[in-house]
């Protein structure tokens, strides 16, 4: 009977051990499929860009573009976006913050509040005296803290005309226009991963745009 038994033994250990280098192998074929952090690589080949709508109460819709710039500062930045948190760089160096001064540029134009089908010349559009009580305000975000912009000073501004495609109603159309801003804005000591913030409000500080431009 003892026989028996360690003959068994022997046999099941020895099973036991023809597998252990299978499940170790096993581990190494797993530990060697797994794919490190996927990294996901943003270029600003022109500038930050930015877009958004807004509306006033009662009154029109309008839609705003534009961008920041400083130089060629953005066209050669990257970003490198993972799991393990925002690098960025131009070339080789790693880069933390913005440049001393950037150029925020935008234009504002009306459109449609309802983009449904409507007669030509009817709706409410943007005018002059209108664009004259909105008020801008400037911000750095970050998070959910916005601290106001130091230093802003207004470089160039234009009120263009908009032309409609039916040329010859152009004197019983209401006037359009697209207003266009350029600013210089301080942006010294400010990372990278803050945002630019533009808050339009009305005549009674009620906000009626906001936009960001983020990296």
């Amino acid at each position: 009977m003892v026989p028996r038994v360690s003959r068994y033994f022997c046999l099941l250990l020895a099973a036991i051990m023809a597998c252990l280098p299978s499940a170790a192998n096993d581990t190494q074929r797993k530990k060697k499929k797994e794919k490190p952090p996927e990294v996901r690589v943003e270029n600003y080949f022109g500038g930050v860009f930015l877009i958004g709508e807004g509306g006033i109460p009662h009154g029109p819709c309008f839609k705003i573009n534009g961008r920041v710039t400083s130089g060629d500062f953005f066209n050669d930045l990257k970003s490198y976006d993972s799991d393990d948190g925002v690098l960025f760089r131009r070339g080789q160096n790693e880069v933390t913050d913005f440049p001393e001064n950037v150029f925020l540029s935008f234009s504002i134009h009306d459109q449609p509040c309802d983009y449904g089908i409507q007669p030509v010349g009817t709706g409410v559009y943007l005018t002059p005296q209108e664009m004259s009580t909105l008020q801008l305000s400037l911000y750095w975000k970050n998070g959910v803290d916005l601290r106001p912009v130091g230093k802003i000073k207004l470089l160039n501004h234009s009120v263009d005309p908009i032309m409609p495609y039916a040329k010859t109603l152009v004197d019983e159309l209401p006037k359009r226009y697209l207003w266009t801003y350029e600013l210089g804005v301080s942006a010294a000591g400010v990372p990278l991963t803050d945002s630019l913030v533009l808050i339009f409000r009305n005549a009674e500080g009620h906000i009626v745009a906001r936009v960001a431009a983020r990296l």
